[in-house]
């Protein structure tokens, strides 16, 4: 059916007055994402200085905020990547982390710091720090040492790059207590193979701390039980022979008063063994030498 031309004018005026109210709209809606774009951009805070970021993280340490601390100088190092702070911030973040007790953190991010910056005048710190992380892990003597081997040999790092630094002294200091620390595992270890009647196992054990860890407060012990296990095997010569060692080197100790009752008890005393001195005795010979 053919339409009237009114019918057909009108038809094309309400359409375009669709059309322009559609395009109305459309100019309306993307004029107020424009507004909205221009707010958000106003209101978005501006990113503070790498300076003013690397001063809120040592803030941050100061009052003992160490996860805040972290947190500024990781967004320091995300922002400005090559900023003289930079650094600075990736040794401070590894700190944070030492003092938050995450030490694999802490030990990821201190490689991470000694991989980009190797002749930095702060490698020694790092190294040391490092090895710090190892070192507050130490566990008992009653579970595995193998943290303990980790600890020393990050120590051992420090005194060997950089032996006259005040780090390399301290790190002595701790491989010193590392070592004893071995030793005291050792002995823990010996005593209940010995407890157990194994013998070849205790005495192994014992042979050890005396061999590898002489300087460590374990020794006259391990004398003193070495003397047990081979009188317990029936083996008398060996067993007068490491008193006399344990007389000569410990005279005044606990354990060789021990080991001199335990001869005299086996009959295994002869004139050359070396009496104990009394605990009045070793004070006195002591005194002696501070004076003169």
């Amino acid at each position: 059916m053919s339409q009237s031309p009114d019918r057909i004018s009108n038809s094309f005026r309400t359409r375009g007055n669709a059309v322009r109210l559609a395009a109305a709209a459309s100019v309306t809606l993307l004029c107020g994402c424009s507004w909205l774009s221009n707010k958000e951009k106003v209101q978005a805070p501006k990113m503070a200085s790498a300076e003013t970021l690397y001063n809120y993280g040592i803030d941050a340490l100061h009052s003992q905020r160490y996860t805040l601390a972290s947190g500024e100088f990781e967004l320091l190092q995300q922002n400005y990547p090559y900023s003289g702070y930079t650094g600075n911030a990736e040794l401070m973040e590894g700190y944070a982390y030492y003092l938050q007790g995450e030490y694999a953190l802490s030990v990821q991010q201190l490689d991470r710091y000694l991989e980009l910056h190797p002749t930095s005048p702060d490698a020694a710190y790092a190294f040391y720090l490092r090895a710090l992380c190892y070192y507050e892990q130490i566990a008992d003597v009653q579970r595995d040492q193998q943290g303990t081997t980790e600890a020393m040999d990050a120590l051992e790092e420090v005194v060997t790059r950089f032996p006259q630094t005040a780090y390399a002294r301290d790190a002595q200091l701790k491989i010193d207590l590392c070592r004893d620390h071995l030793a005291g595992k050792e002995m823990l270890v010996g005593r209940y193979y010995q407890q157990q009647h194994n013998y070849e196992a205790a005495l192994n054990r014992y042979q050890r701390v005396v061999q590898d860890f002489q300087t460590t407060n374990h020794v006259a012990e391990a004398l003193h039980r070495l003397v047990e296990v081979y009188m317990a095997l029936g083996l008398a010569d060996e067993a007068k022979h490491t008193a006399s060692v344990l007389g000569y080197n410990y005279p005044d100790s606990q354990w060789y008063r021990y080991t001199y009752n335990d001869l005299r008890e086996y009959h295994l005393l002869s004139n050359g063994t070396v009496q104990p001195k009394s605990h009045a005795q070793g004070f006195m010979s002591r005194m002696w030498h501070a004076v003169f």
